[in-house]
């Protein structure tokens, strides 16, 4: 019985040594390449589609996350979406708008997206409108999710057009500490801040 306690001592003593000075393991998550930044007031407050004697509620930051994610990852890469304190070398402010025309059964779908460095400074303001032949009352959330879709391929045309963006995002340094908290996005400036959808 003494021998196994010495042995459970000897090695509890082992365990310690050599835990107790070893140095700390500290995950640092870097900073992402790029991240999307929608309004919470997109995913809380649904924006009321309408046609004679029918209409649909419709929350459009669930609907333009998915495409967006998409078609910036694929163009970009590192991607992120943004939330908490997380923050990233280049942030793309995206304002969502949609409309319904019933007379002529169109959804007609605006994205705006503002660009901002790592430091937080506005490099420039992308906007994308499409038009897709649909019913309200047949998959109202796919269809105003493809118009998104549409949408955000215009955008991206016209963010790969600019060359000053694509020289940025070529030499974007991946140690930098430059990057954008997303707790500071509100305090961004931009050409005009949604408060409500009308």
């Amino acid at each position: 019985m003494k021998i196994h306690l010495i042995k459970v001592f000897v090695l509890l003593a082992l365990f310690t040594t050599t835990h107790v000075n070893a140095e700390p393991v500290v995950v640092v998550s870097p900073s992402a390449k790029m991240l999307i930044y929608i309004q919470p007031i997109e995913y809380t407050n649904p924006i009321y589609l309408w046609r004679p004697y029918d209409g649909r509620w419709v929350n459009q930051g669930p609907l333009l996350e998915a495409s967006a994610m998409a078609k910036l990852s694929q163009v970009y890469g590192d991607v992120g979406l943004c939330e908490g304190n997380q923050s990233g070398k280049t942030l793309v402010w995206l304002q969502p708008r949609i409309f319904y025309n019933p007379q002529v059964e169109i959804f007609y779908g605006k994205v705006t997206a503002n660009v901002y460095t790592g430091m937080g400074n506005f490099i420039a303001s992308y906007v994308g409108e499409s038009s897709l032949h649909g019913y309200l009352n047949f998959k109202t959330e796919d269809s105003v999710e493809r118009a998104y879709a549409l949408a955000m391929d215009i955008v991206l045309e016209k963010m790969q057009a600019d060359t000053a963006l694509q020289g940025m995002m070529a030499n974007v340094n991946p140690v930098s500490t430059d990057a954008t908290p997303c707790s500071m996005v509100t305090l961004l400036p931009i050409p005009k801040i949604r408060v409500m959808s009308f």
